[in-house]
């Protein structure tokens, strides 16, 4: 199933009249995306976090309150709706546990959530040519499902 027919599957079930979504998948490679879709999924992840300089670099504004998105798996193909109902801009030293806690990754502790964003942004800065630091602004997304529809 397309994106497209995934919006339109999902808006039919749920009576939404939204225009506008976004669709992508989380993390930089397969395996990671497979497995945090999973975790979304089974009601586990409930945040994700993204480098700022990210967006800025790609020309694209971080994720708003409301904003509502298509989690794709690695293929591309759609597997939920979501949408945005806070997010923070904090410098990634200052991310704290609870906020860990709600990204639902490894054991779901800050010591592994530093750990696992560390190598993570190290590789987006490099996309970007940006070094990774403790200070970079780290956008802090929380969502809530709206559909797991097939």
């Amino acid at each position: 199933m397309t994106v497209e027919q995934y919006w339109d599957k999902y808006k039919e079930a749920t009576g939404d009249k939204a225009k506008k979504y976004s669709a992508w998948h989380f993390c930089d490679n397969e395996k990671d995306a497979q497995e945090l879709v999973r975790l979304v999924l089974d009601g586990k992840k409930k945040a994700t976090a993204s480098c700022l300089w990210s967006f800025e670099y790609d020309g694209d504004k971080p994720p708003r309150p409301g904003d509502v998105s298509i989690v794709t798996d690695f293929a591309g193909n759609p597997k939920c709706v979501i949408k945005t109902v806070r997010v923070d801009i904090t410098a990634f030293r200052d991310v704290g546990a609870e906020f860990a806690a709600c990204e639902g990754e490894g054991d779901s502790s800050l010591e592994y959530w530093r750990e696992a964003h560390t190598r993570v942004f190290t590789r987006e800065c490099a996309r970007i040519g940006r070094r990774f630091s403790k200070d970079m602004p780290v956008v802090c997304e929380r969502f809530e499902v709206l559909y797991a529809g097939t």
